[in-house]
């Protein structure tokens, strides 16, 4: 569904663009601020912006490799403003302009925002990128179940395996009728417990590096886990097969296992009825949460010709009063049906998420992590999502299956088959 409403709005963008633009300058205003996005939200914030002040006017271009789409082809006009994930990189300067004139004369109180995220968008003490929204990983049960799982706000992934060990249980024939959690069930599930135990994925020229010695105790740490508590990885994919076909939320509620991994803007976007019986805990280790790598953060094009305007539309856009217009608004449209909170997460705005959202969101209500608990992703790649689900996920889950008897090919040589035909 989010595939083919992504594809929509993509055609509606190219659509529209060229007659937005012809619009604002034939009636004789100044250029409208243009917009690059990967975010389809983005359409609707833009539409409001643009009724609810006269100062200026947006338009947007949607761009589904955004990161990869800077700087613009020769016969491309340039963007004002680029909103979406992976834009911290090695070209952040050469993107980027400065955005002291945003944070001068008090248009946008830096305090106001997670300082962990606001740091993610520095280079060198300048502030090049802005953080708009974030999602955490986070790990779903049974509220019944409440009591076999330790109170906290967030679960490592020990106390993961062991409360999972205790609700295993087995038929009188030796086979798994219920088992509490398997690492093998969720490659994402796998990347955050690499990420937790400090693999440090990071950009390196157009690839990444990574912690050799980190990547070696996370394989045996989850092969430890799949061997000893739930008798291997063919037995965990065995029980996936027979029990694990409906989503989630489902799932935890059906007493086949205790828990689900689940990213928070998925789980969010479930209806609200339907995740009544539902508890959550943030997954996270030594009370620090990584954020998912996909952030998505706002800049100001370094050859914009369009600057002031631009920034009247970011001042407009980071206040606590215009988001929470945006998220009732997008709640009286329905529109939550395809995005949750702000562009599909968390607000970098500690107000918006702290007053707004356990509104709108009731499950939400004293729920959300401290500021210090919450890390930003390092730099990556702009092809990062291809590099990590052509290279990193399969290396993951091969690499912890207990059971293979086959050599697997090493992240390097899964990166040079990657460069032949992906690059």
């Amino acid at each position: 569904m989010k595939k083919i409403f992504r594809f929509a709005i993509k055609n509606i963008f190219i659509f529209l663009f060229p007659l937005s633009v012809f619009s604002f300058l034939s009636c004789g205003n100044s250029s409208p601020v243009v917009i690059w996005t990967d975010r389809p939200e983005i359409v609707s914030y833009v539409e409001f912006f643009n009724v609810a002040q006269n100062k200026a006017k947006a338009v947007v271009v949607y761009k589904e490799k955004l990161a990869s789409a800077l700087p613009p082809a020769k016969d491309e006009q340039n963007p004002d403003i680029v909103i979406g994930s992976f834009l911290r990189n090695s070209r952040i300067k050469k993107n980027f302009s400065s955005l002291d004139r945003v944070f001068g004369r008090s248009k946008i109180n830096p305090s106001s925002i997670y300082a962990p995220l606001l740091e993610y968008g520095k280079v060198g003490g300048t502030q090049y990128l802005i953080p708009v929204s974030f999602n955490i990983p986070t790990m779903i049960f049974a509220q019944k179940n409440h009591d076999l799982i330790a109170e906290n706000m967030l679960i490592d992934s020990d106390t993961i395996r062991d409360s999972a060990a205790g609700f295993n249980q087995k038929s009188e024939h030796e086979v798994f009728v219920k088992m509490g959690y398997a690492p093998s069930w969720n490659a994402n599930f796998l990347f955050h417990v690499a990420k937790m135990n400090g693999i440090e994925f990071t950009e390196k020229g157009n690839i990444f590096s990574w912690n050799t010695d980190s990547l070696n105790s996370t394989i045996a740490y989850i092969k430890n886990w799949s061997r000893n508590k739930n008798g291997g990885t063919a037995a965990e994919q065995d029980f996936s097969f027979k029990y694990l076909y409906a989503p989630a939320h489902k799932l935890v509620n059906s007493d086949r296992c205790l828990f689900a991994y689940i990213k928070s803007d998925d789980f969010f976007n479930i209806p609200g009825e339907q995740t009544e019986n539902i508890a959550f805990h943030w997954l996270g280790k030594d009370g620090k949460i990584f954020v998912n790598d996909d952030m998505t953060s706002l800049g100001l094009y370094r050859k914009s010709k369009n600057t002031r305007a631009a920034c009247d539309f970011v001042t407009w856009f980071f206040s606590e009063s215009t988001q929470k217009n945006l998220i009732d608004r997008a709640m009286r449209m329905n529109l939550d049906t395809q995005t949750f909170g702000i562009c599909s997460g968390f607000s970098s705005i500690k107000s918006v998420n702290e007053r707004v959202f356990p509104s709108s969101y009731k499950i939400l209500l004293g729920k959300m992590p401290e500021e210090s608990s919450l890390v930003a992703p390092l730099p990556l790649p702009s092809r990062w999502e291809s590099l990590k689900e052509r290279v990193i996920i399969p290396y993951l889950s091969e690499a912890t299956d207990t059971d293979s008897t086959t050599a697997i090919k090493s992240i390097d040589e899964r990166i040079a088959t990657w460069r032949n035909q992906f690059n």
